[in-house]
């Protein structure tokens, strides 16, 4: 435990997750200061990777990440979002981090024991100036896109249902995004 003169920090956060039993196939993050885990299931997969293999029309695998840390703005925000697409001059950190200024894609794949982080991750990302978050509910059978981030709110927000086209040809990804094989919990 962190000396009560000593600041807590994300590191350190990071150092005791590593130290904890977290069972394998369980996703890590601190949101705001809190330790959230959860277990990645078989639909969260498919879509993560039906993303992913879709972005990959544009960027190249080493700049698609998913579960890897990457800390943001606000206090104690080191997310493992499921979806990252990086520019293609993305620069790793002082610590060997990706960076969040290098970010022009997120989604993420809503999950029941952590949807309540997706209010402060959205205001994260909007103060991140991340210009593309896009957030999957397999339970709902929608997606939930939003740009134009300014201060800690995105002004674009659009909703539509599993089948819907993404279409993101006027953002940095440059692509449209097919929803119609999504599964659904």
């Amino acid at each position: 435990m962190a000396e009560s003169n000593e600041e807590l920090t994300l590191d350190t956060m990071f150092e005791w997750l590593e130290k904890m039993p977290i069972p394998e196939g369980y996703k890590s993050e601190i949101v705001g200061g809190n330790i959230f885990t959860a277990p990645q299931r078989d639909t969260h997969w498919e879509i993560i990777f039906a993303l992913a293999q879709q972005l990959n029309a544009k960027y190249s695998r080493s700049h698609i990440k998913s579960d890897v840390r990457i800390d943001f703005p606000g206090h104690l925000n080191g997310f493992a979002c499921d979806v990252v697409a990086l520019k293609d001059d993305a620069v790793r950190d002082d610590k060997g981090r990706w960076r969040y200024e290098d970010i022009e894609f997120v989604a993420e794949v809503i999950s029941k024991g952590t949807a309540s982080n997706y209010g402060p991750k959205k205001a994260a990302f909007a103060s991140a100036g991340v210009p593309v978050y896009l957030i999957v509910d397999p339970y709902t059978g929608e997606w939930h896109l939003h740009t134009l981030p300014k201060g800690d709110e995105f002004h674009g927000t659009v909703t539509f249902g599993f089948g819907e086209e993404i279409d993101l040809t006027h953002t940095p990804v440059g692509l449209t995004l097919t929803t119609d094989e999504f599964p659904r919990d």
